[in-house]
């Protein structure tokens, strides 16, 4: 069973040392795993893994109230539908996509959108708004230089860990 460290970015080989020194031994779902989170690590970087976007890229903001709307039992994601919040469920949909927990928009201007983590500053990331795409880092991979990056559920189940 993966540790606390399962639910940070994580370079690779620290994957494999931590799932083996818990587990001790490789079977295929062990091989699995390895396979999923390598391949996590090679997706290009994208703006919509960090923050709500529309299915053209833009960034939505969060609609008023939405985290008392959230908070209600049958708001909890399984509503296609609902009349008069339909951007309330757009939002949480888009929400739901995201790889990484915790940043916010720092600044949201004509050509760039820079974010920031809402749990360290110095975790600030910019992307280009024609390609949605950052300059500074090409994939997830290059985001373990910084010491934590939270990955959200979505991530985690993409990966193959139960949580």
């Amino acid at each position: 069973m993966p540790t606390e460290a399962s639910h940070k970015l994580i370079p690779m080989t620290d994957f494999v040392i931590e799932y083996y020194s818990n587990e001790g031994y490789a079977d295929l779902q062990t091989l699995s795993l390895m396979k999923n989170y390598a391949n996590f690590l090679r997706k290009p970087l994208t703006l919509e893994m960090f923050v709500p976007v529309d299915q053209k890229g833009n960034v939505l903001k969060e609609p008023k109230n939405y985290l008392e709307w959230k908070s209600l039992e049958h708001n909890h994601g399984k509503r296609k539908k609902a009349e008069g919040f339909e951007e309330y469920v757009q939002y949480q949909k888009a929400e739901q996509n995201c790889l990484f927990d915790g940043f916010t928009i720092g600044y949201n201007g004509y050509s760039v959108v820079r974010i920031v983590a809402s749990y360290d500053e110095s975790v600030e990331l910019s992307f280009n708004k024609t390609d949605l795409m950052s300059a500074a880092f090409a994939d997830v991979e290059s985001l373990t230089v910084f010491d934590t990056i939270y990955l959200t559920t979505h991530a985690l189940k993409a990966i193959g860990i139960k949580k």
